[in-house]
């Protein structure tokens, strides 16, 4: 059976000038994931108005299991202000009291945890406390074999040190970017060699490093692995930190080496900017990879 992999937290659509597009960062990381050969599912919840509903329906249309989000009969779906600046950087402004602010751990997210072989989770969605003690709650539900990824995901002052040192003490897989990892060092008390220190510290299985146009990291007791930028016509950066989350995540449930997975991950990456939007169309990268068979396990070393 295709691993089940979980991204949990915000659904959203995010607003651009020209129009919205379905988006947040677990929404987008079950979507790659659901292209690249895995079950992807997405926990959230959205309100029971026409953009809710527009956002169930997206799901389906996206292949994206979506019965775990839950309809808020008060609060509304999600919006997300987004600014793209020439160089395709995007600025976010993301509203308050919206649905999956009120995220509840039920029976059904239960079984689905237990379900889970990835679960991936940020600090966004724990800004509010019934959401944080949801996701909480999920993590304890999962079952050993589940990889937990705290994909960081810094919004605005969204986060707390207790939030952060939490999750890091309760993830497997830590992925941030180059701007994130200074701050997710000093709030772990790490210096020095950063991502051995954040790794040892915190009993990691492994550090992602993604820095833009100049590629990324791969960190374990046992490798470091460096991948090179690509060149691409950015169209905007949407949602590429959680392709590449996605890919990871994917190619390490499939039992993949862990050269090949960062190759992969960092091509992902690279064509969700060239494309615009979070969740592109991705049959032209599909059709141009060549993924190798899964007789070689990666072994985690240490």
């Amino acid at each position: 059976m295709q691993p089940l992999l979980v991204g949990v937290g915000e659904l959203l659509w995010d607003v651009f000038p020209q129009g919205r597009r379905l988006g947040g960062a677990p929404a987008n990381f079950a979507y790659h994931a659901s292209r690249l050969g895995c079950r992807g599912a997405v926990a959230s919840r959205v309100g029971s108005d026409d953009l809710g509903r527009e956002a169930l329906q997206r799901l389906d249309l996206l292949g994206v299991g979506r019965s775990r989000v839950q309809i808020d009969p008060i609060l509304p779906t999600s919006t997300v202000s987004v600014e793209v600046d020439a160089l395709g950087q995007p600025t976010y402004r993301i509203h308050e009291n919206i649905a999956w602010d009120a995220l509840e751990f039920t029976p059904s997210l239960a079984s689905l945890a237990a379900e889970a072989d990835a679960l991936c989770f940020g600090t966004l969605a724990s800004r509010a406390p019934a959401t944080r003690a949801t996701i909480l709650q999920i993590l304890g539900a999962v079952s050993p074999r589940c990889l937990r990824i705290f994909d960081v995901n810094l919004r605005q002052a969204y986060h707390t040190p207790e939030v952060v040192r939490g999750f890091l003490e309760t993830c497997d897989i830590l992925k941030v970017n180059e701007d994130e990892l200074p701050v997710v060092a000093a709030l772990g008390e790490v210096s020095g060699d950063l991502l051995e220190g954040l790794r040892s510290r915190f009993g990691l299985r492994l550090v992602a490093l993604t820095l833009g146009g100049r590629g990324s990291i791969l960190h374990t007791a046992s490798d470091h692995l460096e991948e090179p930028g690509l060149p691409v016509k950015v169209a905007d950066t949407v949602g590429a930190g959680d392709a590449f989350t996605a890919a990871l995540a994917a190619g390490l449930a499939q039992g993949l080496d862990l050269r090949v997975i960062h190759r992969r991950a960092a091509r992902l990456s690279a064509f969700v900017c060239g494309r615009e939007g979070a969740m592109p169309d991705t049959a032209d990268f599909l059709r141009m990879e060549n993924l190798p068979g899964k007789d070689k396990r990666f072994d985690w070393g240490g």
